[in-house]
């Protein structure tokens, strides 16, 4: 079966589509994300996204070209541990139809294939069930629990750490 979806590399032409979406999936985003919601954000994202150890992915309906999401992979160490980390939401109104798992699939496909990584790591909120069902189709696996991990919103708030190895 043909991929329903295409990845790009996040660029500064995304920028106005990419707030639109931010700014109409706040309620879906919650707690969990705060994607960049104005010019200057989204300005810096792409900057930061640019540097060698990062990489951000748009998620792109194939047949409409609609953008249905974002897959990072940053932090990215080599050498003997080969490893970065992985993030990613969806956008309104394209979650819970599957394109985000092949999507991810995708990222996946590339961090081993192409960048050679040997591991990837989700650290997803407890309480994300989206995310941790999505984490779990495309093959991660529980690892642990991070208390008070990452600052999101303003607090600091508990993760599960999941990860996946290169087969």
């Amino acid at each position: 079966m043909r991929s329903r979806i295409r990845l790009l590399r996040l660029s500064p032409v995304d920028e106005a589509e990419f707030i639109a979406a931010a700014r109409r999936s706040r309620v879906l985003h919650g707690p969990w994300v705060s994607p960049a919601s104005t010019p200057e954000k989204f300005r810096a994202y792409v900057a930061r996204m640019s540097e060698p150890a990062q990489n951000a992915f748009t998620v792109r309906r194939r047949d409409t070209n609609a953008l249905i999401g974002v897959i990072t992979i940053s932090n990215v160490v080599m050498g003997p541990f080969r490893s970065a980390y992985t993030g990613y939401y969806a956008f309104a109104p394209h979650a819970g139809q599957g394109y985000m798992r092949e999507g991810l699939h995708a990222v996946v496909r590339h961090a081993f294939g192409v960048m050679k990584l040997h591991r990837l790591e989700a650290n997803i909120q407890p309480g994300n069930r989206a995310s941790i069902a999505l984490a779990k189709a495309c093959g991660f696996r529980k690892e642990g629990f991070s208390p008070r991990y990452l600052k999101i919103g303003g607090r600091w708030r508990d993760h599960e750490r999941w990860a996946i190895i290169a087969s």
